[in-house]
């Protein structure tokens, strides 16, 4: 069909949203925010020893190259100009860390996943080194705690323990990425001139990086004995940073870059100071904007870069809390217990019963993330009696990511001094209204999820947009498109809550210092299991 013949609907943007479970690439009209089209493809994960997990970067780049193939086909099917795609942003797992070779093209190792634990040894190593072992030492510079979370002590271990890095290092070949960095090389034309750069959001994530001078920290690199020139070059998270050299989309400009968490923040316009949203994707990640000031938490959180949207544009920070499992747990009662034959039918089980009759489950599969920030938590599921079933437990599951979002939320409205009066929701798992309603009663307050959930994408989209040399997307407040939303009511009184929330953080109580020595660089933990759940029987 002719060019002049297909649909004419101003310019589009693309949208790379790369997270832990799965890769989509979606395009959004620029002038209306309406997603147009999306494909998605489910990303593995490898756990090949206690606490390790690990993905292969290069499937990761051929599941981006397949997405923004298989979407462009369907824009062609759905008679829409791909020409008017006049951007792309990325928006990615944060943390994951990859080393590459730049003379090759090929990764030196697997991707070591943010939720990974063989870091724990490295981190007491560390530890050591700094007075009176305190894990906030560098809290006031980056923002964050010593932890195996963070990219640094993944970069850390991989130098300690990989030859064909060490020598990579040693003969100038390597190179040093989040999952940002390591598919806009990649794009951009890999080991014939790819661009190698990173934006605030994911550098923020390294504790490499200072978070008030927006540089990687000599210092800091000194303390984890990285070599910087291995680092990217740390951009804006809006501006072009190169052009896609292969496939349907040859030539257009990539120019934005949001850690997903961040993305999210931008997709749901939490533009304002003291505005949060909470996302439920692998993890469950709770980010309340502080705006040109960096908030310094009593209460667990992470202090983190929520955007810099161009520039010659202000850093704007956020307060973070951060769950491990969230999605996560819903994968492991399909996968490891075959509970659930679909991530869906956990809505189902768990409505047919209701509740979890007493049975509570803590989901601590890689330790206790904010407010405790405890490695040695383990998962557990307590309360059981001869008349718990599947059901319940599924419930119980679901209930636990909400009872983690309300710790978040406590923690976020003490350090702030202002309690949020709604929470604003997005994520795949807000498309279960079983969860949604739950996740109302237990906090006591409305839950507004916009009726277009995939605001992660679209605020990677609206960076690229609105970048400078693109200026497709207006970010100015009167220009952004009013958002529908469904709103779920408390429907519970707030005694039985707090009475649940309780039992819960008894619960909590009772996952704690389950490892009693580290995960070495091995695998080998002191409780030989390949997933550690402890089941307590409560009479």
């Amino acid at each position: 069909m002719a060019a002049s013949d297909r649909m004419m609907l101003g310019p589009l943007v693309g949208s790379i949203d790369q997270g832990t479970s799965s890769t989509r690439f979606l395009v959004f009209n620029a002038k209306t925010s309406e997603l147009l089209s999306h494909h998605q493809v489910e990303i593995m994960q490898k756990f090949p020893k206690e606490g390790w997990v690990e993905q292969d970067p290069k499937e990761i780049l051929s599941s981006v190259h397949e997405c923004v193939e298989k979407t462009c086909e369907k824009l062609q099917q759905l008679n829409i100009d791909i020409t008017n795609i006049k951007a792309i942003g990325v928006s990615n797992q944060r943390e994951t860390t990859v080393v590459w070779d730049k003379t090759t093209g090929e990764p030196l190792y697997n991707a070591i996943v943010w939720l990974d634990l063989r870091t724990q040894a490295t981190v007491e190593r560390l530890l050591k080194k700094i007075p009176g072992k305190n894990k906030s030492f560098f809290k006031f510079r980056t923002g964050l705690p010593l932890s195996t979370y963070f990219s640094a002590v993944k970069l850390r271990w991989l130098l300690d323990n990989v030859e064909e890095i060490k020598q990579a290092v040693g003969d100038g070949r390597a190179m040093f990425g989040t999952i940002d960095s390591w598919l806009i090389w990649s794009l951009t034309g890999g080991k014939n001139g790819g661009v190698h750069c990173t934006d605030v959001t994911n550098a923020s994530r390294t504790m490499l990086f200072n978070i008030h001078s927006l540089e990687w920290d000599p210092e800091l690199c000194r303390f984890f004995d990285i070599p910087m020139e291995i680092l990217p070059k740390v951009r804006s998270s809006s501006e072009i940073y190169g052009l896609m050299k292969s496939g349907a989309l040859t030539g257009v400009p990539i120019s934005g870059c949001l850690g997903d968490q961040s993305a999210a923040l931008v997709g749901q316009m939490c533009f304002q100071d003291g505005q949060a949203k909470n996302t439920y994707g692998t993890g469950c990640f709770l980010l309340c904007n502080t705006g040109q000031k960096s908030v310094f938490s009593e209460h667990g959180l992470l202090t983190t870069i929520a955007y810099k949207l161009g520039r010659d544009k202000p850093v704007c920070y956020a307060l973070e809390g951060s769950v491990a499992i969230a999605g996560a747990v819903v994968r492991w009662l399909r996968d490891n217990l075959g509970i659930l034959k679909t991530s869906q039918e956990v809505e189902k089980l768990a409505a047919e019963v209701g509740t979890s009759y007493g049975c509570y489950f803590v989901p601590a599969f890689s330790g206790l993330y904010a407010p405790y920030w405890e490695p040695s938590a383990r998962g557990i599921i307590c309360g059981l009696t001869q008349f718990t079933n599947k059901n319940h437990i599924a419930f119980a599951a679901l209930e636990a990511v909400c009872f983690q979002t309300r710790e978040l939320l406590d923690a976020i409205n003490k350090d702030c001094g202002v309690p949020l009066n709604q929470l604003q929701v997005d994520g795949g798992m807000t498309n279960n209204k079983v969860l949604m309603q739950l996740q109302s009663d237990i906090l006591c307050i409305p839950v507004v999820k916009p009726s277009m959930p995939e605001t992660t994408a679209l605020g990677a989209a609206m960076a690229a947009g609105a970048a400078e040399g693109v200026g497709i997307w207006s970010l100015n407040p009167g220009d952004l498109t009013a958002v529908t939303c469904e709103r779920f009511e408390p429907q519970i009184n707030p005694e039985e809550s707090e009475f649940r929330f309780a039992r819960w953080k008894k619960a909590v109580m009772k996952s704690m210092d389950w490892v009693t020595s580290d995960i070495s660089s091995n695998g080998k933990p002191e409780i030989d299991a390949s997933q550690v759940l402890v089941i307590s029987l409560l009479t």
